[in-house]
This record gives C-alpha cells, structure tokens and sequence, in this order.
C-alpha cells in the first residue's frame, strides 16, 4: 500500500515574479506627485526594477532647482543636504569672481614698507648727524623684503583667483548632477513613507513649502556668501551688537535678588545646612573615630559577604594602598563625604522616581529640572550653592546632591514605569492595596533599575569629590587640587588612584551585592 506524504507542497515565489498590478500603482503615484505623474511612475518603474547599481533616472527640476524642488515636494533632507554643498560652491565662486584674494597680504605689505619708510629717514637723519645709521639701515632694509614677500604672496592669491573659479564652478556642476540622479530616488523613498503613512508625510507640489525654502535660502545662502567673500565685511554681521550695559545690569540685578534671597531666606538655609552636617558627622564619626582595624575588617567582610571572597580581597589591598600611603583620614573623610550625598539622595531620590513614575503629570513638570540639574556645569551651580550655604563640607554635599540625585529619579521612575499593568491588575483582584501593589509587586521588580540608579548615583557623587574642593571640601579632593595647584605631578597621581580604588570598592560591593540579591 503507498503511503502519500499528507504535507503540502508550497512553492515560493521570487521576488521579481511576484506581480504588480501597474494600474493600480500608477494611480496611486498620481495621487501621490499631484503633477507630472506620467514622467514620476515611469521613474519610480525604473526604481523599483532596478536590483542593482544606480536607477537610470535624471530629474531635470531637481538638478536646476535643487534645493527649491525639494521643498516644494517636501524633501527636506535633500534640501538642506545640497543648499549647503550649493553655498559652498557659490562662496567659491564669489572668491574667485568679486573676492578680494590678498587684500591682507596687500594691507600688510603697505605697513612694513610705512615702517620701513620710517627707519631710512632716521638712517638718513643719523647720517646727516654724524652717527651710525647701520642699525635703523638694518631694521628698514629687513622691512623691506618683509614688504616684498607679503606682496608676492598677494600677487599669488590674486592669481589663483580664476583657479579657484573654475573649482568652484565645477563643483556646483558636479553638485547639480547628483542631484539630477538622486532627486527621483529620494522622492520614491518618501513615496514609499507616504502609502504606509499618508497623513505622517508630504505630498504633490506644497505652494507654502516652497515659499518657506525660499525664505531659508534667501535667509542663508546671501549672507553666507557675502561674509566669505568679503573682506571688509560689516562688523554686525561677524559679532552680534550687544550693549554691553545689558549685561552689566541684568548681572547686578541678579546679584541683588541672590542676596535678598540668602537674608530673608537665611533661617531656612542654616537649618539645612544643620541637618547635612548632622548626617555628615554621624557618618564621619562611624568612619574616622573609630579604630582603623575595626573600620578595615567591618569593609572587607561587608565586601566578603555582599560581593564575594574576590572582591573582599581587592578590598583589602585596596584599602592597604589607602592606608599605606597615608591617606587613610582623608579617604574616610571622601567617604563620610560621599555616603552623606548618597544617603540623602536615596532618601529623597527614590521616592521622587516612584512619584514620577506613577504620575505622568509631575514628570513632564519634573523632566525640564532633572535636565537642568544633570546639564548644567557643576562650577555654575557652585555659585548660588556658595550664596546660600557658605563653604565647607556640607556646601559640598549640596552640590554633590544636585548632581548626582536625577539618574536615581529617573531610574526609579523607568523601573516603576516598566511593571507589567496586567501583574498589578491581578494583584489588585487578589485584594491588595495601593500599598501593597507598591510594596510587593512594584518595588520587587522595579529593583533592578533602581539599584542600577543608586549605582550611579553613588559614582557621580565620587566624582563630585575634587570640585567641592574648590568651595572648602576635605577629602581626596583637597589632594587633588593641592596638587593642581603646584604642578606636584606625584602627589595627584598618588591621590587620584586612591579616589578611583575607592570608586571601585563600592562599586564592586553595591554591584555584588545586586547580582546576589537576584540569585537569591
């Protein structure tokens, strides 16, 4: 008895069998180009049977018009793509038509053979008064071919002038002729765009749009041909006619409101300043009072038990280094310093992110802060900070809390943001609370990007280390810019190996300690 296999034979069909229904496509290029569909389907044909190489196809609009054909039919990166390269070449031009090649060189030489004029007349006067005229003799002959070189180089730059024409002509050819070849191939790629989103992107001929690459160009290209092609350029072209008494009064007027701000606001300062310190001395006192043995041990078997027996023993000759080179108080103190930092920010940090992951509102309010906080140099915000709290360690700590706080925020936010909808609905209909989907559901898995978050956020803080030292902050930093300061090669080489052995520890040990937890 034959026995037929049961399993359908299934024939795949090429690529360039598959068929097209022409009508079909030609009436939806219509739709799409609006004018000269006749000239667009059979250019967009080409394009489509083409497997190989570069589509036979020459857009006589987009290689005399270029950049305006391009914005009437919406192609924007093509018309900022060759305005630029057409303006390159027109500067070129300009340079080798109207452009006053040498004009320096011709100013230049004008000057040494004045000066050069100056010092034979004192020959001459010292010649007349019976002295030595060698060494003004000298000085203006010296002039003189001095003179004589900067004006051959200005007869050569004036020579290379029709060169430089004849380039820059050549280049707008070449430039046109690209552009003739690639209009019809960036036009069907921005059809192909069009059938799968017609309302996302542009189609036919747009009156307003090229009005507006119009405008641009006669905004750009003008003023950016002149100005390279010109010498004596107007000066409020090349600098922006600031009134210098603008800023001079917005500077005073901010100063003034700064410190209307730290009198009024001086009780509410000091009490934050009291609470920063009150956390840094705690720290401090567990760190640096307490015997070096006893500090040493209790951080290798954190390291040991949190980590692994690896880490433990980089730990230790970590912290060996630290203190064989003497700079175990100080590197206690960056510690304190840094723990402080990163224990306020946990604190006000997490529960930020879980309040701006649960509420899209106070995070789009938030988002333009935590930019603000994360892009603005650390030496600027130094400055209120000094202000407002005065200098020394916990100044610092503010500062260092600034900066290294947002990546906590918004990981904390991400990770509460990423929790599944349907696990906390069914928690939910299991009778859990607010609380306890927060608690149990929310915190467990949100925990990789928020320990991810307190990672960086602790490394940020470290390496705030060497710029609170500039407002009076201990620590490594204080060895850091001590050496700065008199070049001390050693010293800061020295100090900064300790920073980043003490970056590394904790690094290793808050990693290790996550990797762990999830094994667990």
């Amino acid at each position: 008895m034959n026995i037929q296999d049961p399993t359908p034979v299934r024939t795949v069909a090429a690529v360039a069998d598959i068929e097209v229904d022409r009508a079909e496509l030609d009436a939806s290029i219509a739709q799409f180009v609006e004018r000269n569909p006749d000239y667009y389907a059979n250019a967009f044909h080409r394009i489509h049977d083409t497997t190989s190489g570069i589509p036979k196809t020459f857009n006589w609009a987009a290689a005399v018009f270029g950049p305006l054909w391009a914005a009437a039919r919406g192609v924007w990166g093509f018309f900022w793509f060759f305005l630029i390269l057409e303006i390159i070449a027109w500067v070129q031009i300009g340079r080798g038509t109207w452009g006053q090649l040498g004009a320096d060189e011709l100013a230049r030489a004008a000057q040494q053979e004045a000066r050069a004029q100056q010092f034979l007349e004192r020959a001459e006067q010292a010649r007349a008064a019976g002295e030595d005229p060698t060494r003004f003799e000298t000085l203006g002959n010296n002039l003189m071919r001095a003179a004589e070189s900067s004006r051959e180089t200005a007869e050569a730059a004036a020579a290379g002038a029709f060169g430089i024409l004849l380039a820059g002509l050549a280049f707008l050819v070449i430039i046109k002729l690209i552009q003739g070849v690639w209009g019809n191939i960036a036009y069907e790629k921005q059809y192909s765009r069009w059938r799968i989103n017609p309302d996302a992107v542009v189609s036919g001929v747009q009156p307003r749009n090229l009005i507006f690459g119009l405008v641009m160009a006669l905004a750009i290209a003008p003023l950016t041909v002149y100005r390279f092609t010109i010498e004596d350029v107007w000066p409020a072209l090349t600098a922006f006619p600031a009134d210098p008494d603008h800023y001079s009064g917005t500077a005073r007027w901010l100063e003034a409101q700064i410190d209307a701000a730290a009198r009024n606001g001086a009780g509410a300062f000091d009490s934050i300043v009291f609470g920063v310190r009150t956390v840094l001395d705690t720290i401090s006192l567990a760190l640096v009072a307490t015997p070096w043995p006893v500090v040493m041990t209790v951080i290798c078997v954190v390291a040991w038990r949190s980590a692994g027996p690896r880490v433990a023993i980089f730990t230790a000759a970590a912290l060996a280094y630290i203190a064989m080179m003497g700079y175990w108080e100080i590197a206690m103190e960056t510690v304190a310093l840094v723990g402080a930092a990163v224990v306020i920010c946990v604190i006000l940090g997490i529960p930020l992110g879980i309040w701006f992951g649960k509420s899209e509102r106070a995070y789009k309010f938030a988002e333009p802060v935590l930019d603000l906080m994360q892009t603005l140099p650390a030496f600027v915000y130094l400055i209120p900070i000094i202000a407002f709290f005065g200098t020394g360690n916990p100044p610092g700590i503010l500062a260092t809390i600034i900066f290294g706080m947002p990546p906590l925020i918004r990981l904390t936010a991400l990770g509460i943001r990423g929790v599944p909808e349907s696990i906390k609905e069914a928690a939910t209909a299991f009778g859990a609370s607010r609380w306890n989907v927060l608690y149990d559901v929310e915190l467990p898995l949100a925990r990789p990007s928020i320990m991810t978050g307190v990672n960086q956020t602790i490394l940020m803080c470290l390496s705030m280390v060497v710029i609170i030292s500039l407002i009076g902050g201990g620590g490594l930093g204080k060895v850091i810019l001590e050496a700065l300061q008199f070049a001390a090669k050693g010293p800061g080489l020295l100090g900064g190996l300790a920073i980043l052995l003490c970056a590394m520890v904790i690094d290793r040990i808050v990693q290790g300690a996550f990797r762990r937890a999830d094994h667990k």
